[in-house]
């Protein structure tokens, strides 16, 4: 995660790249949007607005623009990918 803020999300002026992936549990997980600046920032409100798991890694971001939307995680990313959802998952059913 980021620095400390008031909420357990990083905030759309920590972060000026964004990833979002879709996961449903029976195909590897796919980019369903990705931007930098502007759009980055949208893409984290909606995010935060939806309360939808924010997690801050800058490498793994960078890794994931070179995919096109639509396109499916390659299985070298799996493991990462995977302690993402692990995350995700975990937020989800926490008293957070």
């Amino acid at each position: 995660m980021s620095t400390h803020n008031s909420t357990p999300f990083p905030t759309a002026q920590e972060l000026s790249k964004a990833v979002a992936l879709f996961y449903d549990g029976e195909q590897a997980p796919t980019v369903l949007a990705k931007g930098e600046d502007d759009l980055a920032a949208q893409i984290l409100a909606l995010a935060n607005e939806h309360s939808i798991p924010i997690c801050n890694n800058p490498a793994l971001v960078d890794l994931l623009n070179l995919l096109e939307v639509g396109d499916h995680i390659p299985k070298e990313l799996y493991t990462a990918i995977a302690h993402i959802i692990a995350f995700a998952y975990n937020l989800k059913t926490s008293d957070f």
